[in-house]
This record gives structure tokens, C-alpha cells and sequence, in this order.
């Protein structure tokens, strides 16, 4: 099972000031390059609010240093399926909040995956006379959104969401390759890189077929891919060797450094094995990301050539 709820919370989290500016334009647009943007602290929200709304945990705060504007509080929550969404929990965690923070500039943003006629904009409570609540928020449906606007954004999370948004069939392979194209030009770190393309992978979907397909017709994306993939491999040596000497001036250096290699080697060979397994079978579950981390090299290389021939993800593991 795929957590979109941690997904996008990765998201935010590593991208405040971009997520801000695309599921919340309405609002983000009166913020300038001086505001400064936290995730508030989880513990005292767990600790007031309680376990029942941690699934929308998304807050930032939003405060300008010279303190010409008060700080403003964006609320964001992610939700898979429209009909499990609840207006009124929503409301009920705001107002929390509110009194939490002591504040009344709370922004309520919810990130629909999958659009619905059903959604509730807004409630209205109140009798013939008089309105007494009268709440909305902003809505950002991302299968709504014309996929064409945002080809060429320079916003990350406009160009990660892409295979999110509405397009057609035919339009698949290019959808994956401005995506990955967009993570390649408006991401250096490289580690990040390989955490997003985990993230496009999980919502294009190619299946082989696909994939192939994909790589002969955006031979430069897929060359840039190959080179990221050794780059990792031979960053994960390096840091290897780096700590195998550490340990070498305590427990004996050809020993440190032997061990170092190993791990080195380890670790590059895990980061490639998780991109295939990936690409082949769709979103990997913790189980099998807890499988990866604490296995052997030896295991790590007998399943690099399970892939090749493996028609499932258990194949993968049980193939010898």
C-alpha cells in the first residue's frame, strides 16, 4: 500500500515555499522572498490534539522577520479519496489550532489526488435568521488541473506532480519525461533526485512496455538517469571508503578499509536495486524497504539479477 498521506507530506516538508505557491496560489502570492516558513512542532500537537487528526498534520507557519505582517498559519491535507474527506474534522482541526497557537490567520488548504462532484466547498451553520460558522477552503484537485500549463514550470512541485494532473493517453511518456526532466533542472542534490523519482514513479505507473518505450524515445532523460545511478553507486563506495578509514584507525586499518568498501559497495547497489524494483512493480511497501536496508551485499547482488527475470516482486526475493 502506497501512504499518498506521507508522500505529500515528504513533499511540503522539503519543499515548503513551492508546495505553498501551487496548492495554494490564492495565498501564496502576497508572500515575498523574505518570509521565513517552519513545520510546526509535532509533539505539542500531539500532546493538545490528539491522535485522531494526525493525518492532517501539515502546518506552516508563515512569518515575515520585520514584522510588517502577522505570521499566517497554513493548514495542508492531503486526501486520496474525496469521499473520506470531512469538512467538518477539517473545521474541527483549524479551530484547534487556532486556540493552539493563539491565532485567527489560519489558511486551510486540502490536496485532492482525485476529483469528485461530491466534494463539500464550504459549510454554512446557522438557523432562517442568521449564519453563525460559515467556513471554506482552498481546494487544489489536481486531476482537474490542464497537465500543458504546467510543462515548463519552474515550481518542483508543479513538475513532480504532473503525472497527477489531467492528460491523455498519449501524452503518458511525455508527462514522465518533463517530470523527470523538471527534478533534473531545478534540483541539484542528487540524493533528493533519487527520493523524486521514487515520487514519479509511484504516480506514472509504466509498466514495461512503457518504460521501454520511454527510453527510446527521451534518450537524453534516460542517459541522465543511467549517470545518476552511477553517480549514487560510486558516492555510496566513496562514503564507504571514507568510514572504512574512520574505523581503520581504531580497529586496525586494512580491516576498517575492507569493511568500508563493503558498505560502500552495499550502499550503491541499494540504491540502484530500489529504483529498478520501483520501476518494475510500482510503489514498494515498508516491508520490502526494511528488507533492502538490512540486507547482505551477496543478497543485494542475487536480487540485482533476479530483476532481470523476475515476473513479480516475490520472484525477486525467493529466486535463487
Amino acid at each position: 500500500m502506497t501512504s499518498h498521506d506521507q508522500n505529500f507530506k515528504n513533499l511540503i516538508v522539503d519543499y515548503p515555499r513551492q508546495a505553498l505557491a501551487f496548492f495554494a496560489g490564492a495565498e501564496a502570492g502576497r508572500l515575498d522572498d523574505s518570509v521565513q516558513i517552519q513545520l510546526l512542532r509535532e509533539e505539542q500537537q500531539k500532546e493538545r490534539l490528539g491522535e485522531r487528526f494526525r493525518e492532517l498534520d501539515v502546518p506552516l507557519l508563515v512569518e515575515w522577520p520585520d514584522g510588517r505582517r502577522e505570521a499566517i498559519l497554513f493548514v495542508l491535507e492531503e486526501e486520496t479519496n474525496p469521499s473520506r474527506f470531512s469538512i467538518h474534522r477539517l473545521i474541527h482541526y483549524c479551530t484547534d489550532l487556532s486556540e493552539l497557537y493563539q491565532t485567527e490567520r489560519v489558511v486551510p488548504v486540502v490536496i485532492f489526488l482525485r476529483s469528485s462532484s461530491a466534494i463539500p466547498e464550504q459549510l454554512h451553520l446557522g438557523s432562517d435568521q442568521h449564519t453563525y460558522l460559515s467556513f471554506r477552503y482552498l481546494s487544489c484537485e489536481l486531476s482537474q488541473l490542464p497537465v500543458e500549463h504546467y510543462w515548463n514550470s519552474d515550481n518542483l512541485v508543479a513538475r513532480l506532480n504532473l503525472p497527477n494532473m489531467s492528460w491523455s493517453a498519449d501524452q503518458k511518456l511525455e508527462v514522465y519525461a518533463r517530470a523527470i526532466r523538471g527534478l533534473m533542472e531545478l534540483e541539484p542534490d542528487r540524493e533528493r533526485q533519487l527520493k523524486y523519482v521514487d515520487f514519479i514513479d509511484i504516480y506514472s505507473v509504466l509498466d514495461d512496455n512503457e518504460m521501454k518505450a520511454y527510453e527510446k524515445q527521451y534518450p537524453q532523460e534516460t542517459k541522465t538517469m543511467a549517470g545518476l545511478r552511477e553517480r549514487l553507486l560510486a558516492e555510496g563506495e566513496q562514503r564507504g571508503v571514507q568510514q572504512g578509514l574512520e574505523q581503520g584507525l581504531e580497529q586496525g586499518l586494512e580491516k576498517g578499509l575492507e569493511q568500508g568498501l563493503e558498505k560502500g559497495k552495499a550502499t550503491g547497489e541499494r540504491a540502484v536495486l530500489l529504483l529498478q524494483l520501483s520501476h518494475r512493480f510500482g510503489p514498494l511497501d515498508e516491508a520490502t524497504r526494511h528488507k533492502l536496508e538490512s540486507a547482505s551485499t551477496e543478497e543485494l547482488e542475487l536480487w540485482a539479477n533476479n530483476v532481470l527475470d523476475a515476473q513479480s516482486l516475490e520472484d525477486v526475493f525467493t529466486r535463487h
